[in-house]
């Protein structure tokens, strides 16, 4: 029998855990699976022409928010050209509305709900007419369609983590790719906003199991693993066995990444993160909202105080890439709320920080409540937030504007020495940010995909606009930008002229032995070298070192 495992991920650099552990769960079986992933970038005739080609006689689609009206595309052409081939569905977009899921397709056969190894397994076994699955209606944790009508068995019991195989048998494939792998599955906390909330059900990974297979990464020099534990940290020896383990294995090379609740950090915790070579562990923290009335709606539980502590904590160090989280559109947020948001988050100065928008996910506790908090919301994943009863579709739309600019000003590091000097022009930096996205609306430049150097451009022009902003000062920060990420091989025409210094230049580096990879810029107060074989590893700026010519 060939059985097809389809994934079609958001992005070439993103990988599917969940087809492969499904694979890995096959037992038997594994042989005769394949396992495809492609993205929603492709073209839906290439994916179908390559599903076509490998003539499965079982497929299975893994479905997601990003990728769910792709995939039914394709599964309705894909029934045109192998018509007699079963389909199925599996993940949190098919799961909590699996009935109506298969009432809207009549393509497919049926859909898996919830963790599917097992349940996987089991399938295969009525398929091959084997084991003591006689019959699709033996087998929990399935929605099916028969011929009188669609049945929905119950959920299956949750699984011993344990007992799930390790998804990686080799690494072949994963060249340029991020590979995901989980030490935990649920959540202790409740947050309505998330799908782990409907599971309270937390369950470890023997740590025995978590050490062997991580080393197997270590020893593999994979760039990066991403843990999708929810709350990587809920567990204090969990957390210091994995983050020990790895420290004391480390070869150079691996980063992994954790999202954790910063404020559950506690002694121990920070002084083995301190201890750790820079790069070798990311936290991503989830802040969401600073107002206490909307950490209290959306049943989340959070002490900012701690949480700020925590994060300057492990700043200080200056080892750690962070990346803090926030929300809009959450209940009892209002422009002015967020506002007030962004503003206590920036001022932690993250390596990162995502400003995302409400999705109301199928299943949530947010999904039943979006009538008490008028909550309107696409139709269409990922059924983003709209307006609520307190942010209206207006400012949604401000946000936006903030967000595209935290994004291509902040969030790429590309700014770095101006960003301060000119965030201080402005009441707070969600006023920056706010009047900078407002600025490229009128100019017409919103739509348009720029250039990085036009991007500082931008940003001066921006700024012949603002009351007591320096533009002298600010072209020659935006230079010392420009060179702290690469030796430019032209000057923008805003830039000072050097020509004066080059002689002196060439008779520096000659007499210092520096090698080619280096740049000097004299500046109005002070003369900067750029050593380009000297990078920051969490940022990879150059370092620059003031020099006297």
């Amino acid at each position: 029998m060939n059985i097809l495992l389809a994934a079609v991920n958001a992005k070439y650099i993103h990988s599917n855990l969940a087809v492969y552990s499904l694979r890995a769960s096959a037992g038997e079986y594994r042989p005769e699976i394949q396992l495809k992933e492609y993205t929603i970038n492709q073209q839906e005739d290439e994916i179908l022409k390559d599903i076509w080609k490998s003539q499965p006689d079982l497929i299975l689609f893994s479905c997601y928010i990003w990728n769910i009206s792709f995939v039914k595309s394709i599964i309705g052409d894909l029934n045109q050209i192998l018509p007699q081939i079963p389909i199925w569905v599996g993940g949190p977009e098919v799961s909590y509305d699996a009935g109506k899921f298969l009432e809207e397709n009549p393509q497919v056969t049926g859909v898996i709900k919830g963790e599917g190894e097992v349940t996987f397994y089991e399938i295969l076994q009525y398929y091959h007419g084997e084991g003591n699955c006689s019959r699709l209606s033996d087998i929990l944790g399935i929605t099916i369609r028969q011929e009188y009508g669609i049945v929905e068995n119950p959920w299956r019991e949750i699984l011993d983590l344990s007992t799930v195989p390790f998804p990686y048998e080799d690494l072949e494939g994963f060249d340029h790719k991020i590979i995901y792998y989980e030490s935990s599955r649920g959540c202790p906390f409740s947050c309505s906003y998330c799908l782990s909330s409907v599971d309270k059900k937390l369950r470890f990974r023997s740590l025995e199991l978590v050490k062997q297979e991580l080393q197997f990464f270590i020893d593999h020099k994979v760039p990066q693993v991403k843990f999708v534990d929810r709350t990587f940290n809920c567990s204090h020896r969990h957390a210091m066995e994995i983050w020990t383990y790895i420290q004391e294995h480390d070869l150079g090379v691996t980063n992994f990444h954790f999202e954790i609740a910063a404020d559950l950090l506690d002694q121990e915790e920070l002084k083995l993160i301190a201890s750790m070579r820079p790069g070798l562990i990311q936290l991503e923290i989830g802040i969401q909202s600073t107002n206490p009335k909307t950490i209290e709606a959306i049943c989340r539980k959070m002490d900012f105080q701690k949480v700020s502590q925590r994060v300057r904590q492990v700043q200080a160090v200056r080892n750690i890439h962070q990346h803090l989280d926030l929300i809009a559109g959450l209940p009892y947020e209002d422009y002015d709320s967020f506002r007030q948001s962004f503003n206590d988050v920036y001022e932690l100065q993250p390596e990162q920080l995502q400003l995302g928008f409400l999705k109301v996910l199928k299943g949530s506790y947010m999904a039943e409540m979006t009538g008490t908090y008028e909550c309107r919301y696409k139709k269409k994943e990922p059924y983003e937030v709209l307006s609520t009863k307190w942010l209206p579709y207006g400012d949604v739309l401000r946000l936006k504007q903030v967000e595209s600019m935290v994004e291509v000003y902040y969030n790429s590091r590309q700014f770095s020495h101006a960003l301060p000097e000119i965030v201080a022009l402005f009441p707070t930096p969600f006023d920056f940010y706010q009047s900078l996205g407002a600025f490229y609306e009128k100019q017409g430049y919103e739509e348009i995909s720029h250039s990085r150097m036009r991007r500082y451009d931008i940003l001066l022009e921006f700024l012949s606009q603002v009351p007591y902003a320096n533009l002298d000062q600010a072209k020659e920060l935006l230079t010392w930008d420009l060179y702290e990420r690469e030796n430019l091989k032209s000057r923008p025409a805003w830039m000072s002229d050097q020509s004066p210094w080059q002689k002196q230049i060439r008779e520096y580096i000659r007499i210092h032995g520096l090698s080619k990879a280096v740049h000097v810029e004299v500046f109005a107060h002070e003369t900067i070298l750029f050593d380009y074989e000297r990078r920051d590893p969490l940022t990879n700026n150059t370092e620059g070192i003031r020099i006297n010519l």
